[in-house]
């Protein structure tokens, strides 16, 4: 058996990150570089990515920035050609960018609505079936889609997002159960509030944060290393037994 560092070692492999200009996508990013992987960092602008490249080089790995829309259903497809004919497909696939709107039900806009689903839902499948076919050929691949606990208990105002989670957690189900006999893993990370810039310009608003503390165990929310550290072990071939499954990073909230 390999020693644990080599367990959870990605060198020599590739990573592509979805979202990765800001917030929980660079710390995926640094955590993946740091444990040996180069990184194929995706984002709506280049400028944004400046950060991403400095510390994934800083690490001493690769870094490819494209840039990509992915509201838009051929841009998925766009991107694994651009991928590919750089350096021949990625090890790995990390879904992690999304959106949300927050609004009552009955105040959320169809534009809003398909736009949640275009990105969180739609863009994951259409990345995963564009570089499922080389991991099968390659016989290994990981799939980690960023999916919430909203995708199991309900959150007032993000109707819209939670049932682009939930059909999230289904995706990587089925992806589970098409590509498992290819050594392809997927899984799904459920994390609580991450505090984020994004997180806490929605959460700090009047007494939001204090009620959501009052329901996790752990009392406090989840930092990007949280989840990026388990980004990296279902990255890693410490994690090659486990597929199908929804990681709830969340402090305990979902266990009361």
């Amino acid at each position: 058996m390999p020693k644990l560092p080599q367990r959870f070692s990605l060198d020599g492999r590739k990573a592509l990150v979805t979202g990765a200009s800001r917030g929980l996508g660079v710390t995926i990013c640094d955590v993946l570089s740091a444990a040996g992987a180069d990184i194929v960092a995706v984002a709506r602008s280049e400028a944004d990515m400046a950060e991403t490249r400095r510390i994934v080089e800083g690490h001493g790995r690769q870094c490819l920035t494209v840039v990509a829309d992915l509201s838009d259903p051929t841009v998925p497809d766009a991107v694994a050609k651009t991928v590919t004919a750089a350096w021949g497909g990625v090890d790995i696939v990390v879904n992690n960018a999304g959106v949300s709107f927050p609004r009552p039900l009955v105040e959320q806009t169809v534009e809003e609505w398909d736009t949640v689903q275009a990105i969180n839902l739609r863009a994951p499948w259409l990345l995963a079936r564009a570089f499922a076919p080389g991991m099968i050929e390659r016989k290994r691949g990981k799939i980690v889609n960023i999916s919430s606990q909203a995708s199991s208990v309900a959150l007032i105002d993000h109707g819209a997002y939670v049932a682009s989670k939930a059909g999230l957690n289904g995706l990587t189900k089925v992806m589970t159960a098409e590509w498992a006999a290819h050594n392809i893993q997927a899984n799904a990370i459920c994390p609580t509030v991450v505090w984020t810039p994004m997180g806490e310009r929605v959460w700090s608003v009047g007494n939001k944060l204090e009620k959501l503390l009052e329901k996790i165990p752990a009392g406090r929310v989840a930092t990007p290393e949280d989840v990026a550290d388990t980004v990296l072990y279902l990255a890693s071939d410490a994690s090659s037994m486990v597929n199908g499954q929804e990681i709830f990073v969340d402090g305990g909230y979902t266990a009361l």
